[in-house]
């Protein structure tokens, strides 16, 4: 930054970044400024899972402020994300590259580095979830999957601040919220690692394209595209929008692991192994024929429709993450309060919550609270879709909430879905 540039951005007046609400439904047919005046259906088709996208001013708002003699500052302060990051329940790190060093949360507040001094990052899991800023910012995105949509990281750092040279199996958004930083990437193969140290850095890293990302700028990258960010102001926060890429293995391993249970009902399966024709033999220690023969038989049996997959992995990929906590109301409200309360504000989804279906069955945090037969379906999907439901559509959903085992009071009650005051 020049001296003219300095003395320029002293004399700009400072406001904090208020983040649009998304539309609903978001329209992904239309041009988007986030997405470089492409659709999301475009850039679906083009760049997702392919190629990076760099998107100068994808955040306009800052520009515009800028031009107007105002400076756009993040929404999310410092103290904010230290406050994060020394919860039990807030999953941080940080990272000091001189020499690397990784340390896990919660943090006491002597942790954490000041912004003055160099060399450090502190990164922030799943802000969305606690703020909601970050959380309508989240909420662009999702034009993409929910099953494949993780959560918002938010990292900070002193000057030349990072995490080294790296790759990452998933894809991500990096959005610039303040500061500057400075990408490079490469489509490499050799993905060797440095030995010894509590990172995966990449052992030789070669970049062939650089940007230098300022505050409303967006770079998106495919999986396996190797990549190093540096820091180059203090304060420097890049807002990273992940996705979740289970293995086959994962996914696979938790259906068998389903199954089982659903087994445990199967008649034919519970009956005991006979072995009437079992002749005489000399050979003992072989397992016998007939018995591999009966258990390949039952084995070949089992079969699992698309239903039955699509279902049970909805219910798998809306769990909640294991340090996921929700915090009932301290003043929960009985029934026939919430009804009226929910008729007069409406409803949203707990922005912890994640709201999973396959047209038949309908998961909240990966319990089945619905299915496409239930009155109430239609609800559920608008739930899902929007993450909430306006007060008009709650003054329909009342009349179907008949007593305090309804699953949407439960859902209520267990703090999954909340009362909207906004």
């Amino acid at each position: 930054m020049t001296t003219q540039s300095k003395a320029r951005h002293k004399s700009l007046h400072r406001a904090l970044y208020k983040a649009p609400k998304a539309p609903k439904p978001l329209p992904i047919q239309e041009p988007w400024a986030l997405l470089g005046g492409m659709s999301p259906v475009t850039f679906m088709q083009e760049y997702w899972q392919k190629k990076p996208l760099l998107v100068r001013g994808a955040i306009p708002a800052f520009q515009l402020a800028r031009e107007s003699g105002l400076e756009l500052e993040s929404p999310i302060s410092m103290a904010d994300l230290s406050d994060l990051a020394r919860q039990k329940t807030v999953e941080s790190r940080l990272i000091q590259s001189k020499p690397w060093s990784l340390k896990k949360g919660p943090f006491k507040p002597k942790d954490i580095p000041p912004l003055k001094k160099d060399d450090w990052t502190l990164l922030v899991q799943g802000v969305n979830a606690h703020h909601p800023i970050a959380e309508r910012v989240m909420s662009w995105f999702r034009f993409i999957p929910e099953a494949r949509l993780d959560d918002l990281m938010i990292s900070i750092a002193g000057k030349h601040g990072g995490v080294g040279p790296h790759v990452d199996s998933y894809d991500v958004f990096l959005l610039q919220m303040a500061g500057r930083r400075h990408w490079k990437i490469s489509g490499q193969k050799d993905l060797r690692l440095k030995e010894g140290l509590p990172l995966k850095i990449l052992k030789h890293f070669e970049p062939t394209q650089d940007w230098v990302l300022e505050p409303g700028d967006m770079l998106y990258l495919p999986p396996n595209i190797a990549h190093d960010g540096l820091a180059l102001d203090a304060g420097c926060q890049t807002w990273s929008i992940g996705f979740r890429a289970p293995t086959y293995k994962e996914l696979i391993s938790e259906i068998l692991w389903r199954t089982t249970e659903a087994l445990e009902n199967d008649p034919k399966l519970c009956q005991l192994y006979t072995d009437p024709k079992q002749p005489a033999t000399l050979d003992t220690s072989t397992v016998p024929k007939d018995l591999v023969a009966a258990v390949s038989k039952h084995l070949n049996g089992l079969r699992w429709s698309d239903s039955d997959i699509s279902c049970t992995l909805a219910s798998i990929l809306s769990e909640p993450k294991p340090q996921t906590v929700f915090t009932v109301p301290e003043s929960q409200l009985d029934l026939n309060s919430f009804k009226k309360m929910i008729a007069k504000q409406g409803l949203i989804l707990s922005p912890q919550s994640k709201a999973l279906h396959d047209h038949d069955f309908f998961y909240l945090n990966g319990e089945s609270l619905s299915d496409s037969e239930e009155s109430d379906w239609p609800f559920w999907l608008r739930l899902a879709q929007e993450q909430s439901l306006s007060p008009a559509m709650c003054q329909k959903l009342v009349k179907l909430i008949k007593d305090v085992d309804s699953p949407w009071f439960e859902a209520y009650s267990s703090a999954w879905i909340l009362i909207d005051q906004d």
